[in-house]
């Protein structure tokens, strides 16, 4: 926390007003002459000598107060301020002056400074609340004449305060975006940011998560009795208003600022206009959690890569001397075969020994992101060729499988890579179907052709429990796994890179089993 901003300027045209209300918030200190009047009155009335003017507690701050005879003079005064970098927390602001009134003032300084809080201090209510919020915005305030001190100390304090702790927010929230903070650490920062803006706006109850153009919500995490939200219905309140990506809309008791594809949701306690201040600080938290979470997302990966490299170099140099002899087996299991050792027995060791090279020819492909060697495949073949080899895992025979492909559908690939892909996909939906012994289990593949983007979908589906949440969003990243005992996390980082290398992508969602969709050019 700073110090507070105690600076007040005071612009009203009567020169008894402005000099009263500095005495209030910046008494002069007591004189000889002021002494000389107490000595003088305790003589007269017999009481004991008391300052005239009391000295004010440790518990009030030490404004200090400027003033101005009108609204041009204080608007000067404003933009000094500004320029050397000393603006006013607090402007005290008559509504009936000749030249600009008070209102046409504090829209005039608006154009210059949006963050001072305005107190319009008057005798006549000819403006109502609604048109002096509309024109001079919702950070002000309106006092009547006439005043008590205590009031003008009560009104000041409270304001330099607001200030000051906004300030002091708005520079936290616009140092997120710089500082290096891994996921766990950023999440942390950010929801105890949110809850310092929840409590400023007012509202028990707030969401920052990633709202995409289709309108998709992903949270990333929230404050609150988060039960008593309907997501699914506030979700759909937002698709009805018209908003655009960097903007802060306040419906009803409902408020969001989005930027990007990023939004925060907050539900007020009660239906009143937010402070044009707390609407704008909404907005730049949200443009800096935004850009925070990209840079933790980047330097996650740029460490990810440091660590696949640095393990992928030592490994790769183990599989490359691995290779030889498990290639070997296969010249063995051929001269088994001509010495008439059992077939079935010879072929088993074949495909096992053929399983292991192209393991082996795929991690060291993915370390060293080897181009895709393409020609022209039948998705149905592919697909067919996928499942057989997922025949061989300890589980296959107990899962139900279903295929929906057209025949028609051809793509540009590295088959065998792809069909390993595949495979991978369903030997993961078998493990989880067999780790938590889905009753009934059950594997579907399908085949779609777009036309009109030119692309093939793939959807692999089982009807297991779903990914993870703590595991969905890092779920395609090196060394993520869950829930596997034989698993390296390795399997679907290298699936994700062989996709994207088609110029393709891949997905998952829950519904409510795991879905991986996969999408490839035709």
């Amino acid at each position: 926390m700073n110090e507070l901003n105690t600076s007040i300027l005071v612009i009203d045209d009567e020169e008894m007003v402005r000099n009263n209300i500095e005495e209030i918030l910046s008494p002069r200190k007591s004189s000889y002459e002021d002494d000389l009047m107490s000595e003088a009155a305790s003589i007269l009335f017999d009481t004991v000598p008391q300052p005239l003017l009391a000295p004010k507690t440790s518990s009030i701050p030490q404004f200090t107060v400027q003033k101005a005879a009108n609204g041009m003079e204080g608007l000067e005064k404003v933009k000094k301020a500004l320029e050397n970098g000393t603006p006013y927390a607090v402007i005290f602001l008559d509504m009936r002056m000749p030249g600009w009134d008070g209102l046409e003032t504090a829209m005039k300084i608006r154009e210059y400074d949006s963050k001072a809080e305005i107190i319009f201090i008057t005798a006549y209510s000819d403006r109502s609340i609604d048109e002096i919020v509309e024109r001079a915005g919702q950070n002000v305030g309106y006092h009547c004449k006439p005043y008590a001190s205590e009031e003008i100390i009560q009104l000041a304090t409270k304001a330099v305060t607001d200030y000051s702790r906004l300030r002091n927010l708005e520079k936290l929230i616009e140092s997120i975006s710089s500082i290096g903070l891994n996921r766990n650490q950023l999440n942390s920062l950010l929801k105890n940011i949110l809850d310092q803006l929840a409590n400023s706006v007012d509202t028990d109850m707030a969401l920052l998560g990633k709202l995409d153009d289709d309108y998709a919500y992903e949270k990333v995490l929230s404050i609150g009795m988060e039960e008593r939200i309907n997501l699914e219905e506030l979700v759909n309140r937002v698709k009805q208003i018209s908003m655009k990506p960097q903007e802060v809309i306040q419906v009803d008791e409902l408020v969001v600022a989005r930027m990007e594809d990023y939004s925060v949701f907050a539900v007020l306690k009660k239906e009143e206009r937010l402070k044009t201040e707390r609407m704008y600080l909404l907005k730049l938290f949200v443009q800096n959690a935004a850009q925070a979470i990209r840079n933790a997302e980047l330097n996650e990966k740029l460490l990810q890569k440091e660590k696949l490299s640095a393990v992928g170099n030592a490994v790769s140099m183990v599989m490359h001397d691995l290779r030889s002899p498990v290639k070997n087996v296969k010249l063995i299991a051929e001269l088994m075969r001509e010495d008439g050792v059992n077939e079935e027995w010879v072929d088993l060791l074949e495909q096992s020994a053929n399983q292991a090279s192209e393991i082996f020819d795929d991690f060291l492909d993915f370390v060293r992101e080897t181009a895709m060697k393409k020609e022209s495949v039948s998705l149905s073949k592919l697909i067919t060729g996928a499942v057989a080899q997922s025949s061989g895992h300890d589980y296959a025979s107990n899962v139900t499988m279903t295929q929906d492909i057209h025949d028609d559908i051809v793509i540009a690939a590295d088959e065998s890579k792809l069909r390993r892909s595949i495979s991978n996909i369903i030997n993961n939906a078998f493990d989880a179907l067999k780790s938590f012994r889905v009753p009934d289990p059950a594997v579907s593949i399908s085949v779609l052709k777009d036309e009109r983007e030119k692309r093939a979908i793939i959807m692999i589906t089982d009807n297991g429990p779903g990914i993870p949440e703590a595991i969905s969003r890092t779920l395609f990243e090196p060394f993520v796994t869950r829930d596997k005992s034989n698993g390296t996390g390795l399997g679907l980082a290298i699936v994700k890179q062989f996709v994207t290398a088609h110029g393709g992508d891949i997905g998952v969602v829950n519904n409510p089993g795991a879905s991986f969709i996969i999408t490839l050019p035709l």
